[in-house]
C-alpha cells in the first residue's frame, strides 16, 4: 500500500503494472535515487521477470554509469561509482548451504564493505535474511507486462523515503 504521498507503507505490500522493460528500469531509478544506505532489496521471480533490469535501473538512480549485468557466474558485482556503493548478488546457481557459506551478512551489515544497497537476485535462496529489507517480486505474463509487489519488511529507515 501506499500512502497519500506514494510512499511505501512499512509491511503493507503494494502491487504495480510494470507494461514493459522500461517501466521496470524506472521502478529501479526511483529505488536508487530513494534507497538510504544499508538497504537491502530482494528480488523474487522467475527468469525473465526482469530482475536484472531493475537492478540497473538502481544502479542508474544511484548515478553508477558503468554497465551493470547480472553476476550469475561471478555471484557478487560490485559498483562503488554511485552516490552509495551498489552490491549485486546472484543466487540463481547456488543452493541455500552454499549462499550461507559466502556470509552475505557483511554486506548489509556493512561490516567490511561501504553500507551501500544490497540487490539480491533470486533471494528466495537465502538460508537466512537481514532484519529489515524490501521484497519485489516481479512476475510476467507476455500479454500483459510484468507485475512488481513491494513489500518492506521492517523497514523503518525505508518508510516514507519511497
Amino acid at each position: 500500500m501506499t500512502n497519500d504521498q506514494g510512499h511505501i507503507t512499512k509491511n503493507l505490500p503494494i502491487t504495480l503494472h510494470l507494461p514493459n522493460p522500461e517501466a521496470t528500469r524506472q521502478l529501479g531509478v526511483q529505488l536508487g535515487q530513494s534507497l538510504p544506505a544499508g538497504s537491502v532489496v530482494l528480488l523474487e521471480g522467475e527468469l525473465g521477470s526482469g530482475k536484472t533490469t531493475l537492478v540497473q535501473g538502481i544502479g542508474e538512480g544511484l548515478g553508477i554509469t558503468e554497465a551493470i549485468d547480472s553476476p550469475t557466474f561471478t555471484l557478487i558485482n560490485e559498483y562503488s561509482s554511485g552516490r552509495l556503493p551498489l552490491y549485486h548478488l546472484d543466487l540463481y546457481r547456488l543452493e541455500s548451504a552454499e549462499a550461507a557459506a559466502l556470509y552475505l551478512e557483511t554486506y548489509w551489515e556493512g561490516v567490511e564493505v561501504e553500507p551501500g544497497i544490497v540487490a539480491i537476485e533470486w533471494a528466495e535462496r537465502l538460508p537466512y535474511k537481514p532484519s529489515s529489507y524490501l521484497v519485489v517480486q516481479l512476475t510476467y505474463n507476455p500479454s500483459f507486462g510484468r507485475v512488481a509487489t513491494l513489500c518492506a519488511i521492517d523497514q523503518s529507515n525505508l518508510t516514507g523515503k519511497i
